[in-house]
């Protein structure tokens, strides 16, 4: 089983820094094959077998470190406003465990970020603050931190115990406002902005202002009891969830955990959400869409403590662009080989089906045609399974456009009901699971 880097230091050490430099320039895919299709009969090593790895008894003992709640960053212009509030971020993690950690992100700001001073506590899933669960969160033992310019920092341990799906509260007070802040846009989570002041103990009073994004905050790591493995949904504005409701946690990783949960045993992972509305396979975009999953690949993926899947579902806003199907093919391609180098499972999913605008032109549903049929028949060369997005969601009578009852209304985006047919469409036992879960042990 393969685990994620560690990002920061441990308790007790001074903060080191992870740099995440953001580029702007394209990904460069060359083109080699034609639009017929024709590849190769060999993949990255081929299809891993479908048999969960053993862990040793002694391994299973031990509690061990999970990213249980994380966002893909992206860049966003500064509020001057913020420059002395407090930002209480509301998050629910996917595991449960005794301690937690949090990531903060200036990954794209282009002077220092002071951080004054930070809580974690259980919230009762507004602003307010469950009674006797508020602790103050440390950096290098320290109560505030300055983040460079396009680095991530990890505090140290905080003694809290969490549950998994109950939110979290983080609270973070910033003395300045940057230029440029790191945030994830579309949340569809409430968390809340304070008046002026120090409120990273306050309670619901002093946060007056709504918003729906998550700023600065980027992940949030349990000390679970056993070791549990993670999953990262990487993907556009279907896998973040656009087209459902804010705070009602319908989105299709969402739906992934739960139906993971419920099964129990070896099945369980967290569920890692990694997807940016307006998102490329082939193109960065740090205005809109953010940075490609190849450039954020280190951040999102093996940036996540205890990582060993990733389930990538792109596609649809390069067939908008006018990208071809050969090209698109490639970045698949690309994507799974260094999925594989890093050690991860990786699963290709087919794109799903729209008739919206520029999703819908003759051109967007012919090459998107073309690249699903690429990765129902040669996917698992590169891969180590497919999941058919797009024929679970499709209308059977016009299989070009989403199924009424799974369309969210725009004709591109799913309703709650297809988000959650595409989780089940998801094939559990292909996934590496937490060997350590047995049943017996559960």
């Amino acid at each position: 089983m393969w685990f994620g880097r560690r990002l920061l230091a441990l308790r007790g050490q001074g903060p080191r820094w992870s740099r995440h430099a953001p580029s702007g320039l394209a990904i460069a895919v060359a083109v080699v094959l034609a639009i017929g299709l024709t590849v190769g009969t060999t993949g990255a090593g081929g299809a891993a077998a479908d048999v969960r790895p053993l862990r040793p008894q002694d391994a299973c003992s031990s509690p061990t470190w999970v990213t249980a709640w994380q966002t893909a960053a992206q860049p966003a212009p500064g509020n001057p406003g913020l420059a002395g509030t407090t930002l209480r971020m509301i998050v629910r993690p996917q595991i449960s465990g005794s301690e937690v950690r949090i990531r903060l992100s200036n990954a794209y700001g282009a002077v220092p970020l002071t951080v004054g001073a930070a809580s974690a506590a259980r919230s009762d899933g507004r602003a307010g603050l469950l009674s006797g669960s508020v602790e103050p969160v440390a950096f290098g033992g320290k109560t505030s931190v300055v983040i460079p310019p396009g680095a991530e920092v990890e505090s140290d341990q905080v003694p809290l115990e969490v549950e998994a799906g109950e939110p979290l509260a983080v609270s973070m007070f910033l003395p300045a406002a940057p230029p440029v802040m790191t945030q994830h846009s579309v949340a569809l989570q409430t968390s809340y902005i304070s008046r002026k002041g120090d409120w990273t103990f306050g309670d619901a009073s002093a946060f007056p202002t709504r918003i729906l994004s998550w700023l600065v905050l980027t992940g949030v790591d349990v000390l679970a009891p056993r070791p549990v493995n993670a999953v990262v949904a990487m993907g556009d504005s279907i896998t973040d969830g656009v087209g459902s409701a804010p705070d009602l946690d319908e989105r299709w990783p969402d739906a992934l955990s739960a139906g993971l949960a419920t099964a129990g045993g070896t099945n369980v992972m967290s569920v890692l959400n990694a997807g940016i509305a307006r998102n490329r396979l082939l193109n960065d975009d740090t205005v809109g869409g953010g940075d490609s999953p190849l450039t954020r690949f280190e951040r999102d993926v093996e940036g996540a403590t205890g990582a060993t899947d990733v389930v990538l579902h792109i596609g649809t806003n390069d067939v908008a662009a006018r990208r071809p199907a050969a090209e698109i093919i490639k970045g698949l391609q690309k994507f799974a080989e260094r999925a594989r180098d890093a050690g991860k499972r990786v699963y290709l999913t087919t794109i799903t089906p729209s008739g919206a605008g520029a999703h819908g032109t003759a051109s967007a549903v012919a090459n998107r045609a073309a690249v699903n049929a690429w990765v129902r028949v040669h996917g698992r060369e590169y891969a180590d399974g497919v999941f058919d997005f797009a024929a679970t969601v499709a209308d059977p009578a016009r299989p070009t456009r989403l199924a009424p009852e799974f369309d969210a209304g725009d004709g591109l985006h799913l309703s709650p009901a297809g988000y959650r047919a595409l989780a089940e469409s998801v094939d559990r036992d292909l996934l590496t699971g937490s060997p350590c879960l047995t049943p017996e042990r559960d």
